[in-house]
């Protein structure tokens, strides 16, 4: 199985990119791909620049490599209680090319922050908006307090129950 990972963040130091990695990386057997998407450029999305360029490349590469995964697992970052400006955008030129941005194909969605609300808010909007964007979310999992929780220097959970809830999430790709 093929698993695409990634976190909704051009942050080089994304709390969420490391939490998909570890997090797809519990899949056994899988041959994983984390994507950074700092590395498809798009310019702000309008109708007006649309009309101008076509289909932004960065936005073609994106769905390029999302269409070789057989499945999913990321994990989205919290401003302000919504996505990113960059990971929305980057969306938004991809559903222009193809609705169906993720093709039906299994997902984990993951969020964290570094507070206690483990961005709740942002998780929950793009599960409840996933189906409208051919994402089929077999389970979700939110990560409070990331720095509690979380050895960057190991890049693995510290926390046993929250370890359990990524494993089982995980179960439900197979």
């Amino acid at each position: 199985m093929k698993v695409i990972a990634f976190g909704a963040s051009t942050s080089s130091s994304s709390i969420n990119k490391a939490l998909a990695t570890y997090t797809a990386n519990l899949i056994e057997g899988a041959d994983v791909q984390v994507l950074d998407i700092a590395n498809y450029n798009v310019p702000m999305f309008s109708e007006d620049t649309e009309k101008e360029i076509g289909q932004a490349e960065g936005a073609q590469a994106f769905l390029r490599d999302l269409s070789e995964a057989d499945a999913f697992v990321i994990s989205f970052a919290e401003h302000n209680g919504h996505y990113p400006a960059a990971y929305k955008n980057l969306f938004d030129w991809a559903t222009r090319i193809d609705r169906s941005v993720f093709g039906e194909k299994p997902a984990v969605y993951l969020a964290t922050s570094p507070g206690p609300g483990g961005a709740q808010t942002v998780l929950g909007a793009a599960v409840g908006s996933a189906p409208y964007f051919g994402g089929n979310v077999k389970a979700s999992v939110s990560v409070p307090s990331f720095y509690e929780n979380f050895d960057l220097d190991t890049g693995k959970v510290k926390n046993e129950e929250i370890a359990s809830q990524l494993k089982e999430a995980v179960s439900a790709l197979n």
